[in-house]
This record gives C-alpha cells, structure tokens and sequence, in this order.
C-alpha cells in the first residue's frame, strides 16, 4: 500500500493548525492564568477579562488543538489499517474549513460576551449548528472509508475513534438544545438541576470520549508504531474498550455531590467511577507493557518518551478522578483549584503529550523526513514535563488549602478565615501556576518552530528522478 493512494494532505493540514492552535490556546491559557494571579492585567479592559477569555483558551485547546489533532490522526489512521483511501476527499476539505470556520466563531464571539455560559458548551446556537453539521460530515466520511476496507478486521483504534464520533454527536446536539430569542442569544430548554444534568452528562462525556476515547485511540495505533512492537495485549485493549464506553456514559453526576441534585444520582456517578480505575489502568499498562523488552529506546527515542509519559499521566489522574469524585473527599476538593490541578494533569499531561508524541511521529512520516531538530524534541520534552508538574504542584497545594480554609471554624462555631483571606493566600500558587504554563506553553512555540522548518527543509530538499514511492 503505497503513500500514493491515501489522501495524506488533508491530515498535513490539520496537523500543522494542531500545532498553531496548542500554540494560541497555551499562549491565551498563560494570560489568564496570569491574570488571577495579577489582576491588573485586565486592563480594566471587558474583552481581556478572565470571564471573557477562560472560555476563548477551553475551546482554543479544546476543539482547535485537540480536535485538529483527533481529525487528522483519525484520518491518517483509518487510511493506513484498513488500506483504504478516505472515502471522500471533499467531505474531508469540508470538516477542515468547517471545522476552522467554527474556532474562528469562537474567536469572535466570546470575547464579545456572546455565551450560553455552559461549561465546554458556550458557543452560541448558530455555531453550535455548524459544529452539528461539520462534525456529522467527519463522522460519515470516517464510517464510509471503514465500509470500503481492505483489510476484514477494524483495528481497536478505529473502534475507539467511532465511539467518541456517535457519542459526541448525541451529547452534543442534547445538551445543545435551545430556544433562540436573537441571532446571538439562546436559553436552554432543560431548567434547573435537569440543565445542571444534562450539562454534566456531557461535561464529562466530552472529557471521557472527545479527550479519552479519541487519544487512546491516538495511543494504541502511534505507541505500536513508534516503539516498532506489537501493542502488548489486543484482548486486554479490546476490554478496555468495551468497558471505557459502557461506563463512562454514567461518571458526569460526580460533578453534582452536595447540590440539589438527588443524592443517589451522585452516588451512583461515584460508584462507577471508581470502578472505572480497573480499565482505565489496564489500558495505561497496555500501552506501557508495549515497550516489554525495549525501554532502552526511551534513551534516544524522545517522541517516544512523550507517548509513554503521558500513559502515566493518563493513569494517574484516572485514579485522581474518582478518588476526588468519592463524596468524603469532595466535600474539601469541590469548588477549589485541585479540580483545576486535576483537570490540567489529564489536559497537559495526557491529552497534550499523546498528541505531541503523535504529531511530530505524522510529521516525520507524512514529509518522509527526520524532524529539523532532535534537540529542540528533548527540549520540548523536558520543558512539557517540567511545567505541567510545577503547574499541578501548585494547583494541588493551593486546592487543598482552599478547601481546609473555608471548612474551618474557632470554638465558637464561626468560620475562621473570611473568602477573602483564603484568596489572599492562593496568591503564590497562582504566580507558580502562570510560570509552569510559561514553560509549558514556550514548549508549544520549540514545537511549532520545529514543526515549520522540518517541513521546509522537506519541501525544499530535492527528488531523485527514479525514486520509489516510500512504504509508509
């Protein structure tokens, strides 16, 4: 199966917006981040301000960066297992543009206050309509492509990409669901605790299928093929599957604990996530147990070493996650900046180093090149690492300490700290928060430089006239 017969120029597309999107979306992320920390910031100015542009850097790395990364792995790796070029071409052009067009939506109307203020939901119904449509165009050009393959097994990682499409579909157009009063404003049909439902019931799902399933689909195709091994166990990932997509759907009412929510609702939401360690960890160990034999290539091997730490990432906060979501435990975590700890572990060092280990592995494959500079990998690499810890370090620290502050109380039953005195203390944690996504979001710019002059020293290097079309 030669390179020639995939359409590999729409995954170079979205590859390379991938890296410009991690870069504006880190790059917003440190300013706001920033901004807690040092208020000034703002400018006075509404536009700048933290409530205008948190939603601009969740959406940012969230659909542009992550979803850039989703659509051209996916269509690079259903292409190259089934042997079948994508079904469609316009359809993909069509998701690219599409998909862009939406980023360039939010871009402009949340900065204005345009917002159904739902969390990872905020864009207003006409974009949410065009997100409907492009995604739907994405979905039927990946399932066309699969019915058309060679091969008669569907490799799991095409089982884990379909699954996060036909569940995000439905999350999306449900929770979605609004009645229009203008152009620009909206109010959701549900009220009350059912919104409050229905949003965590896509909340989370748009972590455990759009963030996870999608990325492990990432991991169980690009760890093989990076380590040049066979994945450990196909039954355990196979398991892993099935579980992951059978449980996850109930997990988003562990967002709810001490509201007014029915309290079994909650618990029912704890139970299951807690049970969720069991698959979530094998398939961190899946992937781990692939290098079996050849953990000497992580010496030299720095793409890989983005691969498998985030595998640790990935089991780390899929512990960290139903431990918080346990209702002892969230009576001190809730509402405090060890969620925002929690969430940046999974974000950083799960999502955003599976995607950077498969980025520059497409890179190197898709422009038949080694990238422009191993060194600046390692550097990136390491600076990744270094602030995605000091980042949650201080996350860690300063939740926890929030939350003992605003549950303690004197001898007489009063509460010893006023809100203002807890946030007066948060204050070296938010600076030391700002600086670990400087040093996370710089390594986003080692990549994109790398990225752009890897691909033109590619462009530029010359053809011998007889040569063969590369086996990718």
């Amino acid at each position: 199966m030669q390179a020639e017969n995939y359409n590999y120029t729409i995954v170079k597309w979205f590859s390379v917006m991938a890296c410009i999107y991690f870069v504006i979306g880190t790059g917003i992320g440190v300013w706001i981040a920033s901004e807690l920390a040092w208020p000034i910031l703002n400018f006075d100015n509404p536009y700048l301000s933290f409530g205008r542009l948190r939603p601009v850097h969740t959406n940012t790395v969230i659909f542009g960066f992550a979803g850039c990364t989703l659509m051209a792995t996916s269509f690079y790796v259903v292409q190259r297992t089934t042997g079948a070029r994508l079904w469609s071409d316009k359809l993909a052009w069509f998701t690219f543009w599409g998909w862009n067009l939406v980023l360039l939506g939010a871009f402009i109307t949340l900065p204005l206050g345009l917002t159904q203020s739902k969390e990872y939901a905020e864009l207003e119904w006409p974009i949410d309509i065009l997100i409907t449509v492009v995604w739907l165009a994405y979905t039927f050009n990946f399932l066309m492509t699969l019915s058309k393959r060679k091969q008669p097994h569907i490799y799991v990682a095409n089982w884990f990409y379909v699954a996060m499409m036909i569940m995000i579909t439905y999350l999306h157009v449900i929770n979605s669901l609004s009645i229009p009063v203008d152009m620009w404003k909206s109010y959701s049909i549900f009220s009350g605790v059912q919104d409050a439902m229905i949003q965590w019931w896509w909340g989370h799902n748009a972590i455990g299928f759009f963030l996870t399933a999608g990325f492990l689909a990432i991991m169980y195709y690009f760890v093989p093929k990076q380590a040049n091994r066979p994945i450990y166990s196909y039954r355990l990932s196979v398991i892993h599957f099935w579980a992951l997509t059978f449980g996850y759907v109930w997990l988003g009412a562990h967002h709810l604990q001490y509201s007014a929510l029915p309290d079994w609702t909650g618990s029912l939401g704890t139970a299951i996530s807690l049970a969720m360690i069991i698959p979530s960890w094998g398939g961190a160990l899946n992937g781990m147990l692939t290098l079996s034999g050849a953990w000497d290539k992580l010496r030299t091997d720095y793409i890989l070493r983005f691969l498998i730490v985030s595998l640790a990432f990935y089991a780390m906060s899929t512990f960290e996650g139903p431990v918080m979501s346990s209702k002892t435990v969230n009576a001190l975590s809730h509402y405090t900046d060890w969620t925002i700890g929690h969430v940046h572990a999974g974000a950083l060092g799960w999502v955003a180093m599976v995607s950077i280990g498969a980025l520059y592995h497409m890179v190197e494959k898709l422009w038949n090149t080694k990238m422009y500079s191993i060194a600046l990998v390692n550097l990136h690499f390491w600076m990744a690492t270094i602030g995605t810890a000091i980042y949650i370090t201080a996350m860690w620290v300063s939740g926890i300490m929030q939350g003992l502050m605003w549950r303690a109380y004197d001898d007489y039953g009063n509460l010893s700290y006023t809100f203002v005195e807890s946030v007066a203390q948060m204050h070296p944690y938010y600076a030391m928060r700002a600086m670990g996504g400087l040093i996370f979001f710089l390594g986003a710019c080692v990549m994109l430089f790398n990225v752009i002059q890897t691909i033109y020293h590619a462009e530029r290097a010359p053809v011998a006239k007889d040569a063969q079309p590369i086996n990718l």
